[in-house]
């Protein structure tokens, strides 16, 4: 199953904006289970990272600080029609996920 559920390019004057959402749980480890009383254990993206035709043009270090089901919106100058973005995204259980983008 794809856990970047949605990614969109937008072509503006000046830059492109590229949003993505992805599917993740994006727990702290300091949460506890309503049921049980018992901490959830830790489970969040560390690293998410962004090349544009292979070169490497955002790279994030990630927390347990940020939502469940991440939304992140970046914009990059000097992008054009055809190009390949890739994200990929790897959490603190060594999961990940990648996809790639032709922008419009």
């Amino acid at each position: 199953m794809a856990t970047i559920s949605k990614i969109k390019s937008q072509r503006l004057e000046h830059y492109t904006e590229i949003k993505l959402l992805i599917n993740h749980a994006m727990e702290n480890g300091r949460n506890r289970d309503a049921a049980s009383g018992q901490l959830i254990p830790a489970h969040f993206i560390q690293e998410l990272v962004i090349d544009l035709n292979g070169d490497i043009v955002i790279r994030a270090e990630l927390g347990g600080s940020v939502s469940k089901n991440p939304f992140f919106t970046f914009r990059l100058k000097n992008v054009q029609s055809g190009d390949r973005l890739n994200v990929s995204w790897t959490d603190n259980l060594g999961l990940g996920d990648s996809v790639e983008h032709i922008v419009d």
